[in-house]
């Protein structure tokens, strides 16, 4: 499998001043936001978010102070989703250990992620970009959309793969696709690459997403830092599940939209969903569309030359699909 490592490496000059430069974005001489702080820190991703930022900057260009301040930007807004996320979902495990919200309660959490998205917007404001600003802004109100847009729709079991299509875009294919419009318009390329990297960066986040929900129904909680059926459990019908409903007959279909309808979210009826959707071909076909969606990115970014940044780019893309977790 592709390691992050090896995809880093075109940037990894890059990445030394911007993991610098991050931490330095954490500082604080308030005592309790440096604890949590700390605690985020310690405990943060695979950061693919600013990796795609730089790729698609020096897919176009050379990098600069405005490309690092770009990809700071955007993963503290990431950060900040993450625990407001976990405030909004009742979850208490991020990545296999405790969540903010766990450990700090609600309060401290919520706190702590306005801080941080404060945070986000002052730096993007040091690039002095209005396109990069303007999408930065756009996207705090596109991802409290998406949780909306989500919300609704586990009211109303009936929805179709337009509107879960719908929701992951907002919720998380619009961060990717700023990430790689950003840093493209960082170096000053042209409007039609900078739209190239912007579609390359949805299609990467719906792939990201559909991978994340296959999870749900395949791995254990040991490989995936949360509890498997996860999803199921806060009401949301996500792909594996939308098509196993979609080709039922009609008295299974309705026996298990009665569960949903009722939240009747038992040991066993998790287990019952579960087992349903892999049944029905919900994981063949999640992973169908994945692949599908994967050679649409590829399209997008043809046109550019094909050396070792656009290599590196098209690795996200099979580090995503093939990753474990």
């Amino acid at each position: 499998m592709i390691s992050i490592e090896q995809i880093k490496e075109p940037i990894k000059e890059e990445f030394k001043l911007f993991d610098a430069a991050f931490k330095k974005a954490f500082e604080s001489n308030n005592e309790i936001l440096s604890v949590v702080n700390n605690f985020i820190q310690n405990n943060k991703g695979k950061q693919i978010r600013p990796i795609l930022t730089f790729l698609a900057a020096k897919l176009c260009g050379k990098t600069n102070e405005g490309t690092i301040n770009a990809a700071i930007a955007l993963e503290l807004l990431h950060t900040a989703s993450l625990i407001h996320d976990d405030i909004v979902d009742d979850t208490y495990e991020r990545r296999g250990k405790e969540s903010v919200n766990a450990i700090w309660k609600n309060k401290i959490s919520v706190l702590v992620g306005d801080y941080i998205l404060s945070q986000s917007l002052s730096i993007a404001n040091k690039i002095r970009n209005f396109d990069i600003l303007d999408s930065i802004t756009n996207l705090g109100k596109e991802l409290s959309d998406g949780e909306l847009l989500q919300v609704s729709n586990a009211k109303n079991v009936n929805i179709d793969e337009k509107k879960y299509l719908e929701v992951i875009c907002k919720k998380t294919a619009m961060l990717f696709s700023v990430c790689t419009s950003s840093g493209a318009i960082t170096v000053g390329t042209s409007k039609e690459d900078i739209e190239k990297l912007r579609n390359f960066g949805r299609i990467y986040g719906i792939c990201f997403q559909i991978k994340d929900d296959i999870f749900d129904y395949i791995s254990t909680e040991k490989e995936i830092g949360k509890p498997v059926g996860n999803d199921i459990r806060e009401g949301k019908i996500t792909l594996p599940l939308l098509y196993a409903l979609n080709h039922a007959e009609t008295v299974e279909k309705e026996r298990f939209i009665d569960i949903l309808k009722r939240k009747d979210f038992t040991k066993e009826n998790v287990e019952k969903l579960i087992q349903f959707a892999i049944e029905k071909g919900g994981i063949q076909y999640a992973e169908k569309r994945m692949l599908e969606f994967k050679e649409e990115a590829i399209k997008t970014i043809e046109s550019f030359e094909n050396n070792e940044i656009k290599k590196s780019l098209l690795k996200t893309l099979d580090h995503t699909i093939e990753r474990k977790k």
